[in-house]
C-alpha cells in the first residue's frame, strides 16, 4: 500500500497500488498455461474421413490386418476369434515376421470408447506402430 500526502486538507490519503497484484496474478497464469499442457490426457489415433456413398469401397488388400472389437470382450484378427486375455500375444505373433506394423481396428456397433481403446492399447503393448480405425459403413 503506499500513502500520498494529499487532499485539501493537507491529510493523508490511502491508496492501492495494484501493481503488485497484477504481477502476481500474470505469473499464476503463466504457471496454469504451463501446468495446463503437462495435464492433457489422450489417445493418438488416425480416423480416416468419411467416405462418398456415390463411390464403391475398394477391395481391402490381402496384408492388411484388421483387427475387429465384439460384444462381450470377444476380439477377432481377420475373422479368425482371439479371447481377450490372448489379444496381445496373437497381435504380437500376427507382427512378429511383418516389416510394415500397421492394424485396423473396427468396432461393431454400440462399443464404447473404454472397450476400443483397451484392445488399441493391447495392439500398441505388442508392438504395432500404427493403428487407424475403421468407420462403421453408411
Amino acid at each position: 500500500m503506499a500513502m500520498g500526502v494529499s487532499g485539501r486538507k493537507g491529510g493523508m490519503a490511502a491508496d492501492i497500488n495494484v501493481t503488485p497484484m497484477i504481477d502476481v496474478l500474470l505469473v499464476l497464469l503463466i504457471i496454469f498455461m504451463v501446468v495446463q499442457q503437462g495435464m492433457q490426457k489422450g489417445l493418438s489415433m488416425q480416423v480416416p474421413p468419411p467416405k462418398d456413398p456415390a463411390q464403391p469401397s475398394p477391395p481391402t488388400p490381402p496384408d492388411n490386418i484388421v483387427l475387429e472389437v465384439l460384444p462381450g470382450g470377444r476380439y477377432a484378427i481377420n475373422t479368425q476369434p482371439v479371447g481377450p486375455e490372448g489379444l496381445q500375444a496373437a497381435v504380437a505373433r500376427v507382427f512378429a515376421t511383418r516389416p510394415r506394423k500397421v492394424l485396423f481396428v473396427k468396432a461393431a456397433e454400440g462399443m464404447t470408447y473404454g472397450e476400443v481403446a483397451t484392445a488399441v492399447d493391447a495392439s500398441r503393448a505388442a508392438g504395432v506402430e500404427v493403428i487407424g480405425l475403421v468407420p462403421p459403413p453408411s
